[in-house]
């Protein structure tokens, strides 16, 4: 069996779980997963579902899956999305004569969505009609046209960012995400098919440069200074896909496109050189050809911009009211080339380490943020418990880079994914925008959580300091075993919506937010909060707190799609801080079994407080028994090497001087915790405990 077959197998085996986890469609489900792989990779900034489909008596096809949002959010670019997702004993293929069938669905979309009287015979609460009604509103407006299609197929054509014409005068370019293309997603985070920037044959000229690196450097380098118009051209091609997903979530958290770059641009172009900081980038690899004018860079494969982004978000928004000044304009550029081999551990460092400049800490959106780090940590090492319906215990699986748990599994035997499954059910694995959706839910911020997985992210990423505080004590045990609560009783919420009766379909995800965010909101306004700790011992949510999140979902359902007048659009309406504000103060009857699994907030601090007294207790403990099990012979050499090498300070080498004494001579608790740290170093710079040993 190929890695494509498996991976087909595999893949739809996690959509059939996704749509049994979430009670919904198949379809639905496949368009949650690969709306995630958009807007992570950076081809749409977010992805709201809004299935449309219907034949004329023409046999005129006409059908949309979703969109990419409003596109006067996404500098007037309007993404709409076909899914085709199909379960197939075997990988279908598909063939470039088929794309174009596909791509007629689309259009068809389109161009009806600009007629009233299309419009005026649609469901007025469905989703089709609310995003009809957003290209009719926004036309105007828009500036260029992304049709995606995704297919669970192999496709046989090659269409990314392809142009395809133009649309009352609008650009329109073609994108096919297939099944090799998802795979590549889901197992490395890579992304583009063929995303290649061929500076000489589709940009004008190539772009001449200077190796900055010798012989023996670890990477291959180069300088360079790109004229401001292709560097324009080149984003208005690939747009934020030329963005390295950490800067991406930077500038969605700064939001706006810099006013000073602006100013630049149109004002005084000469000096944008002499003013800007230029750009820090990187490539898989290069082409570069020595002329008789020096090297000269003619194409680049998966250029990523680490540092600059809003520079060149910038450029390209002023491009046209700068005219001709744009002829003045020049970027200085610094290309790493990094291996795709590298790439997972050096593009987040160079892109953390290029942003350190900036204000806001960058490193607050970054996979190897200290936060991460630990709740993967927390992921790994705690057991939930087995349940009232479990018969073991199992472990949540934090995914902190894109591919962990694919990779993972992908490298076991049979038997060994069989147990991994056991250990690590595919239900119980998360994300990073998962746990920012669910923190931000609680946090009382449903209408962020509804702009989509990236901008609440980058929402989240803001307070990530907060959250962390100075040493990461807060994050512990106890606020993992709370976060896996808020995960169940999400994804219990969504499946218990989609079975109601009152259920109209569609706003499903803006639904669960918002009821989740009402109960916490109005249990704190009681002074009390849900008992979380008992969700987790459980594993499921009882009876009565899912009746009174029922109860919140089915008033958050009639508040979502009951918009202010001249709103018809329910997904944007959702997304405003004012449907939460009318959603907030709506008075809830909810049912008198809630007081159950509810608790006064000191009663839930005291219980963690206790439990990191008895965790302090039991890793005093542990020390303890450590240090003496090594014996006095070890910890001798253990000082010796340490004094050797000069990494022991004078307290140090004293208490390793007194465990070497063991056992005429005792340390204390607190030497006992120095000695652990000490040895953790030592065996960080080299030393080799066997070796003490022999």
């Amino acid at each position: 069996m190929s890695d494509l077959d498996e991976f087909h197998r595999s893949f739809i085996a996690d959509i059939q779980g996704d749509a049994d986890a979430s009670g919904t469609y198949t379809q639905e489900a496949f368009f949650e997963r690969i709306g995630e792989f958009l807007t992570e990779a950076g081809e749409i900034d977010q992805a709201d579902y809004a299935h449309y489909e219907w034949t004329d008596s023409l046999d005129d096809e006409i059908q949309v899956t979703g969109s990419g949002g409003d596109p006067t959010e996404s500098e007037g670019v309007l993404a709409l999305i076909l899914c085709d997702f199909q379960i197939t004993p075997e990988v279908r293929t598909t063939r470039a004569v088929d794309l174009k069938g596909q791509f007629k669905k689309l259009v068809s979309f389109l161009r009806n969505a600009r007629s009233d009287q299309f419009r005026d015979q649609m469901e007025e609460t469905s989703q089709g009609a609310g995003l009809a009604d957003l290209i009719a509103t926004r036309w105007g407006r828009i500036v260029k046209i992304k049709l995606i299609y995704v297919t669970n197929s192999d496709n046989r054509a090659r269409v990314d960012a392809t142009p395809a014409g133009e649309i009352d005068g609008k650009p329109v370019t073609y994108n096919v995400w297939d099944l090799k293309r998802l795979q590549g997603y889901a197992e490395q985070g890579k992304a583009r098919a063929d995303m290649t920037i061929r500076f000489s044959e589709d940009f004008g000229a190539g772009v001449p440069v200077l190796k900055a690196s010798g012989s023996d450097a670890a990477l291959e380098s180069y300088i360079a200074v790109i004229p401001g118009r292709q560097l324009a051209e080149i984003y208005d091609v690939w747009g934020a896909r030329l963005l390295e997903s950490n800067v991406r979530s930077f500038l969605q958290a700064k939001g706006g496109v810099n006013r000073g770059i602006r100013r630049t641009i149109l004002e005084e172009p000469h000096m944008f050189l002499s003013y800007n900081n230029g750009l820090a980038a990187t490539a898989e690899e290069v082409e570069v050809e020595q002329t008789d004018d020096g090297l000269l860079l003619r194409s680049a494969s998966n250029l990523q911009i680490v540092n600059g982004g809003q520079t060149t978000a910038s450029l390209h928004a002023a491009a046209k009211a700068a005219g001709a000044g744009m002829d003045d304009i020049f970027v200085q550029m610094k290309l790493s080339i990094v291996p795709p081999i590298l790439s997972e551990n050096v593009v987040p460092r160079i892109s953390e380490y290029a942003n350190s400049q900036n204000k806001v800490n960058a490193a607050d959106f970054f996979a190897n943020h200290p936060f991460h780090v630990r709740i993967e940590e927390l992921s790994r090492k705690l057991l939930a418990p087995s349940g009232d319906r479990g018969y073991r215990e199992t472990k949540w699986f934090y995914e902190r880079a894109r591919g962990q748990y694919a990779d993972a599994r992908g490298k076991m035997t049979e038997a060994g994914r069989k147990r991994w499954d056991a250990e690590f059910p595919r239900s119980q694995f998360f994300s990073k925008t998962d746990l920012a959706k669910f923190e931000n839910t609680w946090n009382g911020q449903p209408f962020i959580v509804s702009q989509g997985a990236q901008k609440n992210f980058a929402a989240f990423a803001r307070s990530i300091e907060k959250v962390w505080g100075k040493s990461g004590d807060r994050v512990d045990d106890g606020w993992f075993r709370h976060l896996i609560a808020k995960a169940i009783i999400f994804r219990k919420l969504e499946k218990l919506v989609s079975a109601q009766a009152w259920y109209e379909g569609g706003y499903r995800a803006n639904i669960v937010t918002y009821a989740i965010a009402k109960v916490a909101a109005d249990m704190a306004a009681r002074d009390k909060v849900v008992d979380l700790a008992r969700v987790w011992r459980t594993q499921d949510v009882p009876p009565a707190l899912e009746e009174a999140l029922l109860t919140a979902a089915a008033e958050a359902q009639e508040v979502i799609t009951s918009p202010p007048a001249g709103v018809r659009n329910m997904s944007e309406w959702a997304k405003k801080q004012a449907c939460w504000e009318q959603f907030r103060k709506r008075k809830l009857s909810y049912p008198e079994g809630l007081e159950d699994m509810i608790v006064d907030p000191e009663e839930v601090k005291e219980t963690a407080r206790d439990e990191k007294t008895d965790r302090k207790l039991s890793e005093d403990l542990v020390d303890q028994v450590r240090v003496l099990e090594l014996g006095g012979e070890f910890w001798a050499k253990a000082q010796a090497w340490g004094r050797e090498r000069r990494l022991l300070s004078p307290a140090e080498f004293g208490v390793l001087g007194i465990c070497a004494k063991m056992p005429s001579r005792l340390p204390t608790e607190r030497q006992t915790s120095m000695a652990v740290s000490v040895l953790a170093r030592l065996e960080d710079n080299g030393f080799i405990r066997d070796a003490a040993d022999a």
